[in-house]
């Protein structure tokens, strides 16, 4: 169902309700609003708890807490450590105020008073990590609420769904910082595949869930209706206004919602109180590296590894995965029509476009050591380590042996990561020196895109453009056009044409592999189009692929061509 059709359907429901009559026997007055001193307990395993334990594992705040401000600390009547705590009425008096400036009825109850106790005490190390990671993230979040006409509050809702943590993944599936689920994500245009999960994307999720918040408010008119249909989906809102005869009235229709979303709206109404009045409670932000301001984007315009940028760089690894959260395998592939962006502290940016393209061609000791003893063997390729591999798995996809692979990496045990390349043997050589013409180079151990540029006084681009090349990654024995197209052509037409050959027709030169590197995108109906008399059946049996198997940019694939 599209999400126009997914709305249309929850507003005319949403219509029907405002029909019916309320529940005459509901109470006119609701304890929940009115007794605070009603016990309650959160449990443990509570989503809400869950999410702001997994700040304790964020590695972005290791070694933090000694930069602590301490001259924030303005309170004269609070000692170091000091954890206060307020009467009712204090609390009362306090949301009353708030509500004097948004659109939500902020009341205090039992259940409310819990989650107060959670993050002004229970949690309050933890609290001070979420202060901190606001200055980092609200100045966005409020931007893009407002340019959807949605309460500027309604920033609280990402501290009761993830903390805060980009990363943070839910055991329904929900990921990112507003936590989406799949479909509804898909729904707003996020997108989810192998290598990116827009999900965790903080700018690109922010959008989405304005969106998502804005279009719930058309069906429900109602803000706390709303958290609930955000956090339990329309369709368990809408049950359970029925349930309760019709009224729509989140405090009515609360015992008729999910365990979870039962514990919402007081979560949203604790937090809110306490990010308000944090120094009230002897809490201050835990400061982040980065705030909001410090940081800058770049547009990728060639597959970029986030390792080395790194170790180029000089910024740790998980710095790195923090502001990009959204990039599964510390790869940003690339995209022509929609380029992904690689968010980096200010101070670095500078650098990067200073030496972007040494850092685009870059490639590690241990890479160019396998492309270089790669090229030295015969009948040898590279292998990209994919989750679920084994050394025996491999071994019987190329026809070799464990302990072949094992020699040929320096490998003392059996033990492979995803991601890792192996050098395996395989029974295509690389193309020869002999096969290019005066227009082409044939890339040899060692050599980058810069160095070939250079060389031939040519630019980068240029050769990317003339090879139809969408990423940096180059092989030894790669033929590349290093003049330009015109001029090849215009030489090509004045000498004879060859005789062409059909696959029908016999001859004794054998024929000849060559191996494709798979681009983001590329299917195997792609890929057999791309040379002439190759079948989508002959790729799938040289590399023993099913029509189901999914292909990976980077991946090698064998193609059997005519010999010269």
């Amino acid at each position: 169902m599209t999400r126009q059709l997914f709305f249309a359907a929850a507003l005319l429901t949403g219509m029907i309700f405002q029909f019916q009559p309320f529940n005459l026997q509901a109470s006119e007055s609701d304890p929940e609003k009115e007794d605070p001193t009603e016990g309650f307990t959160i449990s443990p395993d509570d989503p809400i708890v869950v999410m702001l334990d997994s700040l304790a594992g964020l590695s972005i705040f290791q070694n933090l807490e000694s930069r602590r401000d301490t001259t924030q600390r303005r309170n004269p009547d609070f000692p170091p450590g000091f954890v206060p705590s307020y009467s009712d009425s204090v609390y009362q008096e306090r949301l009353e105020r708030i509500n004097a400036y948004t659109p939500f009825d902020m009341v205090y109850n039992a259940s409310v008073k819990a989650f107060i106790d959670l993050y002004a005490s229970r949690r309050r190390d933890l609290t001070e990590r979420m202060l901190g990671l606001a200055e980092l993230y609200f100045p966005y979040f409020e931007e893009q609420l407002d340019l959807h006409d949605v309460p500027l509050k309604m920033k609280y809702l990402a501290v009761i769904e993830s903390a805060l943590n980009p990363s943070a993944r839910s055991r329904m599936g929900a990921t990112g910082i507003w936590q989406f689920m799949y479909h509804t994500g898909r729904m707003y245009g996020l997108e989810v595949n192998s290598y990116v999960d827009h999900r965790s994307d903080v700018h690109r999720s922010t959008i989405a869930a304005s969106e998502h918040l804005r279009d719930l408010y058309h069906i429900y008119g109602d803000w706390w209706l709303v958290l609930s249909a955000y956090n339990a989906g329309p369709g368990n809102v809408n049950r359970a206004i029925r349930r309760a005869g019709g009224v729509k009235d989140f405090w009515r229709i609360r015992h008729f919602l999910p365990r979870e979303t039962q514990n919402y709206v007081p979560a949203f109404i604790a937090v809110t109180y306490v990010m308000e009045h944090a120094e009230d409670h002897n809490l201050y932000p835990v400061p982040p590296l980065y705030t909001h301001y410090d940081v800058d984007t770049i547009h990728v315009r060639q597959e970029l590894g986030l390792r080395n940028v790194s170790k180029l760089l000089d910024i740790p690894l998980d710095h790195l995965r923090f502001l990009n959260p959204s990039f599964r395998r510390n790869i940003i592939p690339y995209n022509k029509n929609n380029p992904y962006v690689l968010r980096l502290p200010k101070e670095y940016a500078g650098k990067f476009l200073a030496n972007e393209e040494e850092i685009y061609n870059y490639r590690t000791p241990e890479e160019i050591r396998q492309e270089e003893l790669a090229a030295q063997l015969a009948e040898t390729t590279v292998h990209l380590v994919q989750r679920g591999d084994v050394l025996g798995s491999i071994a019987r996809r190329y026809g070799t042996s464990v302990r072949e692979i094992q020699r040929l990496n320096n490998l003392r045990g059996t033990l492979i990561r995803p991601g890792q390349r192996l050098i395996v043997r395989a029974p295509a050589p690389p193309p020869t020196p002999s096969a290019a013409g005066p227009n082409m180079h044939v890339v040899r151990s060692g050599e980058s895109l810069g160095i070939i540029a250079s060389r031939y006084r040519i630019s980068v681009n240029n050769i990317m453009a003339w090879n139809n090349l969408r990423g940096s990654t180059i092989h030894p024995g790669q033929q590349l056009i290093i003049r330009p197209p015109e001029t090849a052509r215009a030489k090509k037409e004045a000498e004879p044409e060859p005789p062409s050959l059909t696959r029908g027709d016999t001859q004794d030169t054998p024929p000849k592999y060559l191996y494709h590197i798979v681009e983001q995108g590329d299917t195997i109906w792609d890929i057999a189009n791309k040379y002439e008399g190759v079948t989508i059946d002959e790729i799938q049996n040289l590399n023993n692929l099913t029509a189901r198997t999914i292909l990976l940019p980077g991946q090698q694939l064998k193609i059997a061509v005519e010999a010269d």
